[in-house]
């Protein structure tokens, strides 16, 4: 399949990934090279949409071509995904979008049976079907990147002496002692001197804030584990988590 499309495509000494990272540092030469190579990648992607074979000369190629250039600016390969895959997806939500634009345009629209106005269903089920696609590739890349990151804060948990579970189980069970909880751990998080005594001792540094919060002392060693675990979210690229946080402080 499209995969087939990109094999070989690799330099001698250089991965695609890496020829990225090249032209994101300013390779002009390597960007014009890598693009022009990477054109019938573009067109299969841009096909897989529009369900019909596509031109150099199309304006859904322009759009491919364009959404490709900017794959390769956004492309971080820290997030888990080949750049393949990344610009496949870029691609084709940018097609998506011109084609629903495209739609607007000519008045055309999708009814209760996904069909046009003019009784064509061919562009509107192609554009149903690649948009399922995406977003099943989406939700299993999603997946996957809460997995790791639950590995992730775990492993640090355990750094502290905390496991998992015990987050779980010890939770504030009221959604004010929560919100308290987390708002000791924004202290601690925003503080040079508070994390660095966190994290070199393990333990809370209920002296040094006791005079800069509004709650007990003992208030503060029954939530322990919880105000860490929090405070180790807020310290760390934790995107999953965080917005659990912010779900909680907006509750």
């Amino acid at each position: 399949m499209i995969k087939s499309l990109f094999r070989g495509l690799k330099t001698q000494n250089k991965t695609i990934e890496e020829e990225v990272y090249a032209i994101q540092n300013g390779d002009r030469y390597l960007r014009d090279v890598f693009i022009d190579k990477f054109k019938p990648f573009i067109a299969k992607s841009v096909s897989l949409v529009c369900r019909r074979f596509i031109y150099d000369s199309d304006d859904e190629f322009s759009v491919g071509l364009i959404a490709f250039n900017d794959a390769i600016n956004n492309y971080n390969r820290a997030k888990g995904t080949s750049f393949v895959s990344f610009a496949e997806v870029v691609i084709k939500r940018r097609v998506i979008d011109f084609i629903r634009q495209q739609s607007k345009h000519q008045t055309l629209s999708i009814d209760a049976n996904h069909q046009y106005e003019d009784g064509s269903n061919e562009q509107a089920s192609a554009l149903i079907e690649s948009e399922i696609s995406i977003r099943g590739y989406l939700e299993i890349q999603d997946q996957q990147a809460r997995k790791e990151e639950i590995i992730k804060f775990t492993n640090e948990l355990l750094y502290f002496g905390i496991s998992f579970k015990e987050i779980v189980k010890y939770s504030p069970k009221h959604a004010d002692a929560r919100k308290t909880a987390i708002e000791i751990a924004h202290l601690i998080a925003n503080d040079v001197m508070l994390k660095d005594m966190l994290y070199s001792t393990k333990k809370l540094p209920i002296k040094h804030m006791e005079s800069r919060i509004k709650v007990s002392r003992k208030t503060i060693e029954r939530n322990r584990k919880y105000i860490i675990a929090m405070t180790l979210v807020l310290c760390n690229d934790y995107v999953y988590l965080k917005d659990y946080l912010k779900g909680v402080l907006e509750t």
